[in-house]
């Protein structure tokens, strides 16, 4: 089975958390300081703070900045659903707006349509290695007094005009899980340029103590926290730091052999007519976590099974307002209506990709294509 992506990984990373081990000190500490710094420089961010997922980002950083009960945040519905999850964690209500066809992110016309004087956020997805239009959403949220909360998951290296994501929005979310662009098995940074939302979500992912774990363990006298508020235990292990700290310094050669791959998929496929190729902006640069497909007039399930008969994995992004975990926002007869996003949640396909994806299982991930949406057995 040719796998939907392949850890690339080595004895570097090994060494590293063996390291890590060996030190004696396993919990968030310097290893994660030096992990925080190092995307926080890379993306041009004053601040990074690590925690143990991108949805714990996303969690924390909503309530770093205030949101609460009784407010509205507006995000894709499609999107994976950590991204609503998240906001429902702090007691706001997520709103669904719909996406651009062409790019899978959320359209900001229909963004600006949503706001109510109970908006307090918006939360963009950069999908699968593409940067939302955050220029269109920066100047909506400044002109409505809101916060810009970009869940970044899979787009780290990700550019507008080559500019990266991380230090464009009020507060960026990265993942770090076995499927990103980089990997500490789980784990998540969140960048920004406020210092006051730093300290606050320092503080959050560890029971909002008033003193850090590693200030404590590391002074030469007795240091008596206290906890203002309820917190969390969101913290990054720095066995995980330590091997974040090898996977950055592999960024840019990621990025470019992702890119390299996606430009051959882009050429076997310009000849099937009944498959859409990925789009990418002007200006933008797309990383290619996943490499998504638009099928025209196939059944994106019958082709999804066909090509895991012939030994390919594929994947597919959910419309979040069509699950039932959603089901409370519409009714069975009045859905939001997200065209849209229904839309791309049916017709589209992730193929394989990742770092060591060879051009021979390349070539079979296009040939089992070209036959499921043929028909061929």
């Amino acid at each position: 089975m040719i796998p939907i992506t392949r850890l690339f990984v080595g004895e570097e990373e090994a060494d590293a958390a063996a390291e890590a081990v060996r030190s004696g000190w396993l919990s968030v500490g310097p290893r994660a300081a030096e992990f925080e710094k190092l995307v926080a420089e890379r993306v041009g961010a004053a601040h990074g703070v690590s925690v143990n997922s991108c949805t714990t980002a996303l969690h924390l950083s909503l309530l770093a900045v205030g949101i609460g009960p009784g407010d509205e945040v507006i995000c894709p519905s499609f999107t994976f659903i950590a991204t609503p999850n998240a906001i429902r964690y702090t007691g706001a209500a997520p709103v669904f707006a719909d996406i651009d066809p062409l790019t899978y992110n959320v359209d900001p016309v229909h963004v600006e349509q949503l706001i109510t004087e109970r908006t307090k956020a918006i939360m963009p997805a950069s999908q699968i290695g593409l940067a939302a239009d955050l220029p269109a959403l920066r100047k909506i949220a400044d002109r409505h007094g809101l916060h810009l909360i970009e869940d970044a998951a899979p787009s780290l290296g990700a550019t507008i005009d080559g500019v990266l994501l991380g230090a464009i929005s009020d507060v960026t979310c990265f993942s770090f899980d076995a499927r990103k662009i980089l990997t500490t098995g789980e784990g998540g940074v969140i960048t920004t340029d406020d210092a006051e939302v730093a300290e606050k979500l320092r503080a959050l992912r560890a029971h909002a103590a008033s003193v850090s774990t590693l200030a404590r363990h590391t002074s030469t006298a007795v240091i008596a926290e206290r906890y203002a508020e309820v917190g969390f235990n969101y913290k990054l292990t720095d066995i995980q730091a330590a091997v974040g700290v090898v996977q950055m310094g592999k960024l840019d050669h990621v990025v470019a052999r992702r890119r390299a791959l996606a430009a051959r998929y882009d050429e076997l496929l310009s000849g099937l007519e009944t498959v859409g190729t990925p789009y990418e902006p002007a200006g933008y640069r797309h990383v290619y976590q996943s490499y998504a497909v638009r099928l025209r007039g196939v059944s994106q399930m019958e082709v999804m099974n066909a090509m895991a008969a012939r030994g390919v994995a594929t994947r597919r992004i959910i419309a979040c307002h069509l699950e039932p975990a959603y089901a409370d926002l519409s009714t069975p007869d009045l859905p939001p209506d997200l065209p849209q996003s229904a839309r791309a949640a049916a017709e589209h396909v992730l193929l394989p990709m990742f770092v060591g994806l060879t051009e021979a299982e390349q070539d079979e991930v296009v040939a089992a294509l070209t036959a499921a949406v043929s028909g061929s057995p």
